[in-house]
């Protein structure tokens, strides 16, 4: 019986073009920093490539160890004494970037709905972001980071979507097994390898992201009606 849905955030319960919003996260936290002493595109260089050093994390250490162990490669040491510096930035500056993602009162009443239902849900998007940004972003999509039993962030997480140890992890910590659990996302290459250990799948259509056009008829898929319908199946 299904117990738990794991709900991607970006482009799924948070309507968003991700390259309107990258270029926008980017402009905002390069003109922040821009004061501090850091070149924009140095700036911006370096994260993208601590990003995929998290991406390719192999549990060795948290998401957060490994990008700032990549940052202070390329800075220095003493850019972890700026540290404080990037959390003012997610606390003061980031809810800017809110302006280049979109909104959708159906993702509200659906995270309702599930819960009148009694099932658990976790927040299973990519942990890339520290806590307090994946916070801002739960809140810009209506929610609350209360609605969820877990949601993944940097400093919680060793591995990253599409890797199976991401949602080994994450079973782990929840303490639930593959069957019971249906993970829902509107990335094929990053959510539906849930379904390589065990894990049901949902495809959401509404902010498809398809890049190796894959026949997505292989998957459960449509809007969030279409969700709540084939949730119904399961319980």
């Amino acid at each position: 019986m299904l117990k738990y849905i794991l709900f991607d955030l970006d482009g799924t319960l948070l309507p968003m073009d991700q390259d309107i919003f990258v270029k926008a996260y980017f402009g905002a936290i390069a003109k922040k920093l821009s004061n501090h002493g850091y070149e924009p595109q140095s700036l911006i260089r370096a994260i993208w490539a601590g990003t995929e050093k998290m991406i390719k994390n192999d549990g060795k250490a948290t998401n957060e160890a490994v990008f700032w162990d990549y940052f202070s490669t390329v800075f220095g040491k003493h850019v972890i004494d700026d540290m404080p510096l990037f959390d003012d930035f997610y606390k003061n500056d980031f809810d800017l970037v809110k302006e280049s993602c979109g909104y959708s009162p159906k993702a509200a009443e659906m995270i309702a709905k599930l819960k009148s239902m009694n099932l658990k849900l976790v927040l299973a998007t990519n942990p890339i972001f520290p806590s307090i940004a994946t916070q801002k972003r739960i809140v810009w999509a209506g929610l609350s980071p209360e609605n969820f039993e877990l949601y993944t962030t940097y400093e919680n997480s060793r591995y990253s979507k599409p890797s199976l140890m991401y949602y080994k992890d994450i079973l782990n910590k929840i303490g639930a097994k593959p069957q019971e659990c249906l993970m829902v996302g509107n990335d094929v290459s990053d959510d539906m390898p849930a379904k390589g250990i065990g894990i049901d799948v949902f495809l959401l259509t509404n902010n498809l992201i398809n890049k190796s056009c894959v026949d997505i008829s292989i998957y459960p898929n449509g809007s969030f009606d279409d969700l709540i319908e084939y949730i119904k199946t399961r319980v």
